[in-house]
């Protein structure tokens, strides 16, 4: 089988240079396109040398829908209003979407579940198999302690992060969630100042620190009385990230169109 090709967009950032360096390294994958905004000063630009990944014949466009007409699949980890436009984009190409994207709506969402009647979506608040383990961990641990243990969500990232709590935390607590047999836009706790009064019997709680070059610190606390447990992971470089995500996109290939996550890549 031909290598599968792959556009990244947000091409110009952080994660979207490492996920180019990434599809670069990985056999069975090769970069057809790289994708920025319109009025981004990379446009024009190679994008493995600008990723640092040597001279790939790519240049990047703004001009995203003849790159996405001979494309395989598209990597995505951008703002919730890109990754719905480019929802539709690999729907109408038929291509692989793999979504990396964060502070995501219930409308998103159902956005994206139309689209994935056309296209293969892997979506995830986080592409690294330590953190899709975490995540089944923390569901068992839930279905295993009953409401006598409060569940907390602890995350920790760099200055520069724009959403909170973190996709990850929020997927951590939808997995506490589901373990408990709740619903979390019913028990999630996402603030508390002043006079908040006791803890609620059930709630999840979220807290959020922002600060430095945090990559990423997730902490699930299960507090019961006169014990607790914590299951932690540490994200120390965002190659995890995109060698996560670049797996899903050789997973997806194929594929029957529908909405898989990181779980289903993983077989968790």
């Amino acid at each position: 089988m031909s290598d599968m090709r792959l556009i990244v967009t947000g091409a110009a950032g952080r994660m979207g240079r490492e996920l180019i360096r990434t599809v670069a390294e990985t056999d069975g994958a090769c970069l057809v396109g790289a994708i920025e905004r319109t009025g981004s000063d990379f446009i024009g630009q190679d994008a493995g040398v600008l990723a640092g990944a040597g001279a790939l014949g790519v240049t990047i466009t703004d001009d995203a829908l003849p790159v996405f007409a001979r494309a395989d699949g598209v990597i995505d980890f951008t703002s919730p209003a890109a990754t719905i436009a480019f929802a539709e984009l690999a729907a109408q190409a038929r291509i692989a979407h793999i979504i990396g994207t964060t502070g995501l709506t219930p409308e998103d969402d159902r956005k994206l579940s139309a689209a994935a009647r056309h296209a293969v979506i892997v979506k995830s608040g986080n592409m690294s198999l330590g953190v899709n383990l975490l995540a089944a961990l923390t569901k068992t641990v839930a279905a295993a302690l009953d409401a006598d243990f409060d569940i907390e969500i602890v995350e920790a990232h760099h200055r520069n992060k724009v959403d909170a709590p973190s996709g990850t935390a929020l997927m951590l607590g939808e997995a506490a969630a589901d373990g408990r047999g709740i619903a979390l836009d019913e028990h999630g706790v996402f603030a508390r100042h002043g006079q908040t009064g006791a803890r609620k019997r059930g709630d999840i709680g979220f807290q959020t620190l922002r600060g430095g070059t945090v990559v990423g610190e997730h902490t699930v606390l299960f507090a019961g009385p006169y014990e607790r447990i914590e299951l932690t992971h540490v994200a120390e470089d965002r190659g995890i990230f995109s060698r996560g995500a670049v797996k899903a996109a050789l997973w997806a290939r194929g594929r029957k169109p529908g909405l898989y996550s990181m779980a289903d890549v993983l077989g968790l």
